[in-house]
């Protein structure tokens, strides 16, 4: 999961993308010192000359941190390193005027491919990401719950892994919008995504289910870790700024939380009815606190008297 938002996403995927040209400048540049025999960069033959390229300073110094987690950009590290160790063989071998063996030619030519395939890979990622994400908070989009949750409920039917899910519900959130407007309401749930986000771990999803309302996906947690996990960000939040009133003043929410695990002999959709049910719980106990669905001991009870309460008044 990439952790930046989509103005941050977009910036990094612009920045990549000089980068990929920055490379196809310096293989052209190598390509024509090889056919013309013209005098190429004498940097090129130094060590390190990996870092050094346009191509180099970007990925050792200007990338975004954010993209350090994804293991595409690993793997380009591995490639261009390769690239240039196989482009400062052939220099010198034209540098002392002796034929270039076809073998080191067409593994320069295949590193470079490989290196460019890469690339293209961690773009895909990036453009898939900003497809795939809510504009405003940078949470993934609705449209991306089910096929996630479907994923990881396959997962655990096979009994490879199992996975928690938690419904979080800002409270009083409306209020926010009612005395400050939107525009500040916007801002909140925005800080909101970004604390929870930053605080879970690099596999773990964050959806905008709807309003300010979001489903978090907890991959390979059980119950007591996932309650633990998300108890931490509960209180994470109470004690952050989420935003601020147009005069300046800091604006701090706290949350709500519906937390089930993904039962291998229930749909997806069952699932999240439960964890939305154990929210209400939550909200209906007091609010910002956590509340786990468990229908072998309370929950379904505690939920017919909410529901009671409710119709009754």
């Amino acid at each position: 999961m990439f952790r930046m938002d989509p103005a941050r996403l977009q910036q990094a995927l612009e920045e990549l993308q000089e980068a990929t040209r920055d490379h196809g400048e310096w293989h052209e540049g190598i390509m024509r010192t090889i056919v013309c025999r013209v005098p190429g960069d004498p940097g090129d033959l130094e060590e390190g000359a990996h870092r050094r390229c346009r191509f180099g300073q970007w990925y050792y110094e200007q990338a975004h941190r954010e993209l350090w987690e994804q293991p595409a950009y690993a793997a380009i590290e591995i490639e261009h390193t390769r690239l240039h160790q196989l482009a400062a063989r052939v220099l010198r071998e034209v540098a002392a005027n002796e034929p270039i063996p076809p073998q080191d030619y067409d593994e320069l030519v295949a590193g470079s491919a490989r290196l460019r395939l890469e690339l293209d890979s961690l773009r895909h990622e990036m453009q898939a990401a900003l497809r795939n994400r809510d504009v405003l908070t940078g949470a993934y989009g609705r449209n991306e719950i089910l096929p996630a949750l479907r994923e990881a409920g396959e997962l655990a039917r096979r009994g490879v892994q199992e996975s928690c899910i938690a419904f979080m519900d800002l409270d009083r959130f409306k209020e926010v919008n009612d005395l400050h407007g939107h525009r500040v309401g916007d801002h909140v749930l925005a800080g909101a995504v970004r604390f929870v986000t930053d605080h879970l771990r690099s596999y773990d999803k964050v959806f905008r289910y709807g309003g300010d309302e979001f489903l978090i996906l907890l991959p390979g947690a059980h119950m007591d870790g996932g309650h633990r996990l998300i108890e931490r960000i509960r209180r994470g939040l109470t004690e952050t700024e989420l935003g601020a009133t147009d005069q300046g003043q800091p604006l701090h929410l706290t949350a709500s939380f519906g937390l089930t695990p993904l039962e291998p002999d229930l749909t997806v959709e069952e699932c999240i009815d439960r964890a939305d049910k154990a929210l209400l719980l939550a909200k209906a106990a007091g609010r910002n606190r956590v509340i786990s669905w468990d229908p072998a001991i309370t929950t379904n009870v505690m939920l017919d008297r909410v529901i009671a309460d409710d119709a009754a008044s």
